[in-house]
């Protein structure tokens, strides 16, 4: 949000540029022929109270190409997938280890406000639903420099993103010892180049690729909480440190309780939890390629309040009741600790591949959605300017492949630089795409704070899918988004110095900015509606209307 409005501190980086950016109004670039467009522009009409309105800003053409080939069972099976991933898998096991059997409420909390996120993601959409998603309603609610930065944020968090990816499916996949004689980097350019083959096909591919990677890692879980039901009410033994262990909630009261290390560490892994849930808000880009989309949306979204509570909390607490959380460690999946424990070498060892598999589909699954995603939102970036123009690019198939294949070129550099850059530094660059992904989860909810201010204005039609408790829990999640931020600056050294580079990162927005400003003006000039005639302050409708009418007697002079 513009600083005349208050920043949200949640969205540190927008709130920088944007109040750094300073230049004359549109109207030095406006010339007479201009001005007469921007007058027409303002034309009022009314709604059905009968209140003078502006016209309702036109982003048709961002559309222009998609085919709407994502099917309802795989729309709900991407709502599911995009919260379940690695950060489960993989991630579980260390912070286990530090934050003890807290970390389940550590879990639910960060689930409540993706819950809160997913549920104002899902007012946007049936208001109007893109495949630029949270950047093409930044662009309609706060204008086009707000909509730059947030784009070219989430660009970043999922190039960063896409790097690891591709690493991790090769560090996976060397688990097994058919892969271990070939070089890293080549498992992880194959695996790219055969996710990217995916993407450049159609959007029914990605749709298809997704529903069954979901699927596997839903399956896993299913199963493992069927088995680790039968182990806490038939009370079978399991093994740690060589010795018997009794399951249950004694394990709890002979390891410390629920705190065992105290509340600050419990506190501290939040920020390593929320992340654990990115990618939710893929529901909003594939919203422009889905079939009856004012039914599906609302149902996928909704579903995330069973599956928090079960695949994530469920889990979290199964986990804590069958082995202490001493036995979890770092690098190591939770869910084969458990399955290792059972005390049969052979059970461990093939449970151990089976869920290295389900780890390794949950990063192809993260590469996927992440080349989908970005390339979806450069296209909608281009044909407005804040993206080069050639990544407006599409195929007869409706894909964008142009947005695609740069997101393969960074993914690619990134594969290169891994081979040089030390562990501590690719753990900064993983940081860094968590920024990305705060500045998109705030940059949704400041957009529905707009959009219901609008509609209680009547320049808006009232959502009929609305987040529950706004704006208090809107206001709540952009704190508790604040929050994150802190807990990452005092996190010293990775998350301190991802907070320190934003130093660099503000610059390189800035400097964009300018180089892209012209285009951006130009494009945003022959658009009707808010951000037409006013496209670098998203003004609000209703100051729209008075600027309107005080230019008519303008014109009439």
């Amino acid at each position: 949000m513009y600083p005349e409005h208050g920043v949200s501190p949640t969205l540190l980086p927008i709130g920088i540029v944007t109040g750094s950016l300073r230049f004359s109004r549109l109207a030095s670039l406006c010339a007479a022929p201009l001005r007469r467009t921007c007058s027409v522009s303002r034309m009022t009409a009314q709604n059905d109270t009968g209140v003078d309105r502006a016209p309702a800003n036109d982003f048709s053409h961002e559309q222009e190409g998609y085919q709407h080939g994502l099917k309802p069972r795989q729309l709900q099976m991407i709502a599911i997938g995009g919260a379940i991933g690695t950060g489960l898998f993989l991630g579980a096991g260390g912070r286990l280890h530090t934050a003890g059997p807290a970390l389940a409420l550590t879990y639910l909390i960060a689930g409540i406000f993706a819950f809160f996120i997913l549920r104002a993601l899902g007012e946007l959409v049936l208001h109007r639903p893109s495949s630029g998603s949270f950047i093409s309603y930044a662009r309609e609610f706060y204008g086009e420099k707000f909509a730059y930065a947030a784009g070219w944020m989430y660009f970043l968090n999922w190039a960063m993103t896409s790097i690891v990816d591709t690493t991790a499916v090769a560090i996976y996949l060397q688990y097994w010892s058919a892969f271990t004689a070939a070089p890293q980097w080549l498992l992880a350019l194959i695996a790219l180049v055969v996710v990217l083959a995916a993407n450049m096909v159609a959007v029914k591919v990605f749709g298809e690729l997704e529903f069954w990677f979901a699927l596997i890692k839903v399956a896993a879980l299913v199963t493992f909480l069927v088995v680790a039901i039968i182990w806490l009410v038939f009370a079978f033994p399991v093994e740690a440190g060589g010795e018997a262990v009794r399951t249950g909630f004694s394990i709890w009261g002979d390891n410390g309780g629920l705190f065992p290390n105290g509340v600050l560490p419990a506190v501290i892994v939040i920020q390593g939890v929320v992340f654990a849930y990115a990618a939710i808000e893929l529901v909003g880009t594939a919203s422009g390629e889905t079939q009856n989309t004012e039914k599906v949306i609302p149902r996928a979204i909704n579903s995330v309040v069973f599956r928090i509570a079960v695949f994530y909390v469920g889990s979290i607490v199964l986990l804590s009741l069958l082995l202490p959380y001493t036995a979890y460690k770092e690098g190591e999946s939770p869910f084969v600790t458990f399955f290792s424990s059972l005390g049969n070498p052979q059970v461990g060892s093939i449970v151990g591949g089976i869920m290295n598999f389900v780890v390794l589909t949950a990063a192809l699954s993260s590469l996927n959605a992440g080349l989908y995603s970005t390339g979806r939102a450069l296209h909608s970036m281009g044909m407005n300017g804040s993206a080069p123009k050639w990544t407006t690019k599409m195929s007869k198939g409706g894909v964008p492949y142009a947005g695609i294949l740069l997101t393969a070129a960074f993914t690619v550099a990134g594969v290169v630089l891994n081979y040089f850059v030390p562990s501590q530094a690719f753990e900064i660059a993983l940081n860094i795409a968590s920024l990305g992904i705060i500045t998109a989860w705030g940059t949704i909810i400041l957009c529905q704070m707009r959009l219901r201010q609008w509609a209680k204005q009547g320049l808006a039609k009232e959502p009929t899918f609305r987040l529950p408790g706004a704006p208090v829990t809107a206001w709540l999640t952009l704190a508790f988004l604040a929050s994150v931020i802190v807990l990452m600056a005092i996190d010293y050294p990775v998350g301190t110095y991802t907070i320190a580079s934003l130093v660099i990162v503000i610059p390189l927005l800035i400097v964009g900015w300018f180089l892209q400003r012209d285009r951006i003006l130009r494009i945003a000039a022959l658009r009707e509606g808010v951000t037409g005639p006013y496209p670098i302050t998203g003004r609000d409708p209703a100051n729209q209307v008075r600027r309107g009418t005080d230019d008519e007697g303008d014109d009439t002079d």
